[in-house]
């Protein structure tokens, strides 16, 4: 069945468009300037630079309102790299900005010059003192930090909501705390030491004791220009006294003035200066931290009150209290939560004034979790609650799933209201602290403000520590409404400073925002410090100029990006980048926030454009061929954005009328197709594998890699010609192979397939399913689904459904299913494609994923004979779609000793045959997990998925079989 064919001009936007005013303009075309990308590939290795306009203009966007094109796109994979950057950019007056995941809020990640990704080759954590430290690399999210420290009983003390996304990296340099950390659980409280490259390309590592000694002979004035800077602020009494109280609330806004009182030495004062600093002082390579207790015992409420003040007010009764956390949500966040999956619908109807408190305790034992409970409980009393929707239950809990649910709303505020603004608006992002024991009143001015010029803004914030977030939606392409933003900004930041002497940054870093407003906050005095600080450290100004520091009183205003209509599917997505650490393609192509990025430019040019033509014959391969199409990145967004889904219909769009017919003609002989598919494997058996490459490989020159695929040397041999057999009578299920199932089976190593291990389990159970004979020519549809082709999709959605309907007598068996994306599939991607009649059929049906009916109904009931000594899993995407993974965790552990999930698990990319048409997304999507695999061996290598575990057989050298597998010989008499 063919897959695609390509032709840039069916993805051209088809919607009439003006050109936007922050269109990239035609002279750019080309990409980077020809000497400048020729001097950069001599100098880092062609394949350190990236140099199409697609590449410039995916990573001019970032989480912030802003959006700035860089000349190069720069991908180092050392110091050494690192050091010749800022060399190059020291001696050719250019400058240069780095950037990890890009959730920064205001611009801190991006550059017109030199953009250097430090977060492709930047990953790792190595585990010190039996986890009281941890050593992490800057490209390493803060999730993926703490899913290893948990296992030691600990975790970083900065726990912003961005965690799934945001990188280690970007934490420490912007001083990101989140919803614990305060003032004391931060980076600069936490760090113990790090390693970072200066923009002389001098390297410094602050645990290295020759340090000072090392850094002097290399950087004398600097040293002196340091320490001339300490001995100024320590004489001035009043100033040092600013300073400190400065700190004694959240803020981030401007340099870490306090480094030069709590450092002795230039090294010292470094290392303080550096978290905060946004790049503008160094690279940070590596830090090393001091982790803290992960407390497991949690308490957990969310409160609703009458208002937003009177929410506020309750703050302090809960931080005397002792809870962690107390986290504000005003009304219109309340509301625009629904969109987040989990969050009941009836808080759509919650009155606009309505406000929540997340109240947590966190305790070591059971007994300091009782001692917080009885004290929340002595709080509560004394509140006026409300419960205007019959979902409220204003109450503690322990239960760690109401809990997650919690959580997720809170952390979804800046995508679930920015998801939910008018289309077409810009959403900006501002944090600020006051001194907790004035939030009431500070909510209060703020929303008078934001009513006085007409904004309807949502709120919400770290209540305990006095820091509120606001978000305000406008349209940047409107000069009148960039003007009614410039002055609410005017008015907030005077408002702020001159009436609550607080932080117009608390946790958000200065950035390009804020900029403008630092001397407002600090006076003149402590600003010229930071402006000379900058000047010793980065005399040739080569690091990020205009962030942090820029004397331009509208330098906010400059760079404000629009927002174009895009596919409705994709047109909420407000760029945050939560979804780039799970797409398969993050490390080959693009992300899948940053193939809306370029659909998005795509808008902005008027059609037939010289930039437009650029992008479009990048998008083929770089966006949509390369999607796996896994939809992981659905998961990932708080709102639910389906790029992958989004792909598919791009794929769609590139079919010919010929190509439908034939896909839908492939459908409905689908049984003809499958046994020949058989057969051919069968045939393939007999062929060496090197003989099969050769001719696979000159077929996809002759023809078309999009269109055939490459024989790989780990495919298994064909499955038995009938199924095992089973009886009607008496079965307790129907027993659905997958496709891929009735054609592949196990390899020759002496295990039993996956059909005969799931009869054969069941059979012991007591629960004996039966396998219908009519099950050759059906299929789940996701082959046609996947490729998206329309005609052949609707065919087979609709026949497997009947088929189900009439197998499992309307219902009343279950349909076991043995592939999870085969799960998947049926019982849910199938339902937009089903008739009427058919969807009412489908309703009645119970899917159920084999390894679910594993872990539920059959071990119960089954007696381990044996275990193998290790085990590691592959979750598959489906999987995570299905909420299955503990189920499979559940079944391997009855199977063996020791059972490892990575932390490096994704999707493998190996898409049904997408693996074998793209070798290189596997190899890119699967590179990390596979490396934690091969750290060690193990008895048992487990999945649930065949051609995700020959996905994993290609990328870790081992043969994975099916966790079904492994219980039958677990199980065996």
């Amino acid at each position: 069945m063919p897959l695609l064919e390509p032709s840039p001009e069916t993805l051209r936007p088809e919607a009439a468009r003006s050109a936007a005013p922050d269109r990239l303009l035609d002279s750019r075309a080309a990409g980077t300037p020809e000497q400048l990308r020729d001097e950069l590939t001599v100098l880092l290795g062609p394949e350190k630079v990236r140099w199409k306009v697609s590449d410039l203009v995916k990573y001019a966007s970032d989480a912030s309102p802003y959006r700035f094109v860089p000349q190069v796109v720069l991908i180092p994979d050392s110091t050494d790299d690192v050091s010749a950057i800022m060399s190059y950019a020291r001696d050719h007056g250019r400058e240069v900005v780095f950037r990890a995941a890009g959730t920064s809020l205001n611009g801190q990640a991006q550059g017109e010059g030199i953009l250097v990704d430090v977060r492709r080759h930047w990953t790792g954590v190595e585990v010190l003192n039996d986890g009281a430290q941890a050593r992490i690399r800057p490209g390493t999210t803060v999730m993926r930090a703490n899913a290893t420290l948990a296992r030691y009983g600990r975790l970083l003390g900065p726990d912003p909501a961005s965690a799934i996304a945001c990188t280690v990296g970007g934490v420490v340099a912007n001083n990101a705390s989140g919803m614990t950390a305060g003032t004391t659980r931060n980076s600069y409280r936490t760090v113990a030491s790090m390693t970072f490259v200066l923009p002389s390309g001098t390297v410094v590592d602050t645990a290295d004791p020759r340090a000072d000694d090392l850094l002097a002979r290399a950087e004398p004035e600097l040293c002196e220009g340091l320490l001339a800077l300490k001995a100024e602020i320590e004489a001035d009494t009043e100033l040092t006294a600013r300073i400190r109280a400065k700190y004694e609330i959240k803020n981030t806004n401007g340099y870490r003035l306090d480094a030069f009182l709590d450092g002795a030495t230039p090294v010292q004062i470094l290392r303080g200066l550096m978290i905060g600093s946004e790049g503008t002082f160094g690279f940070i390579s590596e830090v090393v931290f001091g982790t803290l207790p992960l407390d497991r015992k949690v308490s957990s409420a969310l409160l609703f009150f009458p208002s937003l003040t009177a929410a506020a007010a309750a703050v302090p009764l809960f931080n005397t209290a002792g809870a962690l956390a107390v986290e504000l949500m005003d009304g219109n966040t309340l509301r625009a939560s629904v969109s987040v999956q989990g969050v009941p619908a009836d808080w759509a109807e919650l009155p606009r004034q309505t406000a929540a408190l997340l109240v947590e305790f966190r305790a070591p034992d059971e007994a300091g979790q009782e001692a917080y409970e009885r004290a929340a409980a002595t709080v509560v009393e004394k509140l006026d609650l409300v419960a205007p929707v019959a979902s409220v239950t204003n109450e503690f809990t322990r239960d760690a799933e109401v809990i997650s649910g919690y959580w997720k709303a809170r952390k979804a505020f800046v995508t679930a209201v920015g998801g939910s603004r008018p289309p077409g608006t810009t959403l900006i992002t501002e944090d600020f602290a006051v001194p907790p024991s004035r939030l009431a009143e500070a909510c209060e001015e703020l929303l008078r403000l934001q009513t006085e010029h007409g904004f309807d803004a949502a709120v919400a914030g770290h209540a305990a520590h006095g820091n509120l977030h606001f978000l305000l939606a406008f349209d940047a392409s409107k000069p009148s409404d960039v003007d009614r933003y410039a002055a609410f900004m005017d008015d907030f930041c005077r408002m702020t400073v001159e009436r609550f002497d607080g932080s117009l940054k608390a946790e958000h870093a200065t950035g390009r925002n804020m900029a403008p407003f630092l001397e407002l906050e600090w006076g003149p005095k402590a600003t010229e410090l930071m402006w000379r600080t900058k000047q010793v450290i980065d005399p040739e100004g080569v690091l990020a100029p205009r962030i942090v520091l820029d004397r331009d009183p509208a330098a906010h205003l400059r760079g404000l990006k629009t927002i174009p209509e895009v596919e409705s599917i994709a047109d909420p997505c407000i760029e945050c980048g939560f979804c780039e650490p799970t797409c398969p393609s993050q490390d080959l192509t693009t992300t899948p926030r940053q193939r809306i990025v370029l659909r998005r430019e795509m808008m902005r040019q008027h059609s037939g454009s010289p930039v437009e033509t650029e992008l479009l014959d990048s998008y083929g391969y770089d966006a949509v061929d390369t999607c796996a199409g896994d939809s992981t990145c659905k998961l990932a967004c708080p709102v639910g954005i389906d790029t992958g889904a989004m792909m598919k219909d791009f794929r769609h769009r590139q079919h010919s009328p010929r190509e439908e017919r034939v896909a839908a003609h492939t459908a409905k002989r689908f049984k003809t197709v499958e046994i020949s598919a058989r057969l051919a494997v069968a045939a393939a058996d007999k062929i060496s594998d090197r003989l099969l490459q050769t001719v696979t490989g000159l077929a996809r020159k002759a023809v078309d890699p999009d269109l055939v695929p490459e024989w790989l040397p780990e495919i298994p041999g064909a499955a038995a010609r009938r199924p095992p057999r089973t009886s009607r009578t008496g079965a307790s299920a129907v027993y659905y192979p997958a496709c891929v199932n009735r054609i592949f089976g196990s390899h020759d190593d002496g295990t039993v397939s996956v059909q005969q291990a799931l009869v054969d389990v069941s059979a012991r159970a007591g629960k004996p399913v039966w396998i219908p004979e009519d099950v050759v020519g059906t299929c789940c549809s996701t082959i046609w689904h996947s490729k998206g082709y329309a005609e052949g999709n609707t065919v087979m959605a609709n026949r497997i459904v009947e088929a189900a309907w009439g197998w499992t007598e309307g219902g009343r068996l279950p349909l076991v299913v043995d592939a999870s994306s085969c799960t998947l599939g049926i019982a849910h991607e199938v339902v937009p494609h089903l008739t009427d009649a058919n969807l009412e059929l489908h309703r009645q049906l119970a899917v159920v994923d084999s390894i679910v009916w594993a872990a539920e109904e059959l071990l119960p009931a089954l007696t381990i004979l044996r275990k193998s000594g290790s085990a590691v899993l592959h979750p598959t995407c489906s999987m995570r779609h299905l909420g299955d993974v503990d189920q499979l965790r559940t079944v391997a552990s009855a199977c063996a000793e020791e059972v490892v999930m990575p932390d490096d698990a994704g999707c493998c990319a190996f898409a049904g045959d997408r693996g074998m048409l793209h070798k290189e997304l596997t190899a890119a999507a699967t590179a990390k997990e596979a490396a934690e695999v091969n750290s060690r061996e193990y008895d048992a290598y487990l999945s649930a998925n065949r051609m995700c575990e020959i996905g994993m057989d290609r990328a870790t050298g081992q043969r994975y079989h099916s966790v079904l597998i492994e219980l039958e010989r677990a199980t065996r008499p």
